[in-house]
């Protein structure tokens, strides 16, 4: 009864959202909406969009300037990912052609570990990711752009140096799973 219930209620958010003018860009079922660069073993797995080898990115194929993106993760405690935004080379993604929201817990240095835009706002919090379902809120308005983790204010920045791209999602360490991605 449970699962129904879960599975019913999943479907009506997703309903309810869609109808707010939200666009899923990562279903679960299909990577027909992202290109793939670098060699990660992206895959679609009971729902999920997961890698654990590898290096590399799912790339939107649409560009987005300002916008609210939902991504919901998990990694594990060892992983190294992170959601890209505005890339301005979707052929090669970089921290300094786009900007990293990252998904790093253990980062050698801490400075922007998880929840940081890289070089942009170090984390307000130290919050760890690893083992369980998180999600990612992320506006991107002209140079200004927040994150919240699980519902948080995570992380307030301002930069102009990109205004528009694709947003990529990114596998570097560990396992990452990727799900329920919309933005607006």
């Amino acid at each position: 009864m449970n699962v129904v219930l879960s599975g019913l209620a999943a479907l009506l958010l997703v309903s309810a959202q869609t109808s707010a003018g939200w666009k899923t860009l990562l279903d679960g079922k299909a990577l027909d909406q992202w290109s793939q660069i670098g060699d990660a073993n992206w895959r679609v797995v009971d729902g999920v969009v997961q890698a654990d080898r590898g290096n590399g990115y799912l790339v939107s194929k649409e560009s987005f300037g300002d916008f609210e993106i939902k991504v919901e993760f998990w990694v594990s405690d060892d992983a190294n990912s992170g959601v890209f935004l505005r890339c301005s080379d979707p052929k090669q993604v970089t921290a300094d052609n786009a900007y990293e929201v990252n998904i790093f817990d253990k980062r050698p240095d801490p400075s922007y570990r998880t929840g940081g835009i890289v070089n942009v706002a170090k984390p307000l919090a130290v919050v760890d990711a690893g083992g369980k379902w998180n999600t990612y809120d992320i506006a991107a308005k002209g140079p200004k752009m927040t994150v919240r983790l699980n519902g948080q204010l995570i992380a307030d920045g301002t930069d102009s140096k990109h205004a528009r791209g694709p947003i990529a999602l990114q596998y570097a360490a560990g396992t990452v799973k990727f799900r329920n991605v919309q933005i607006r």
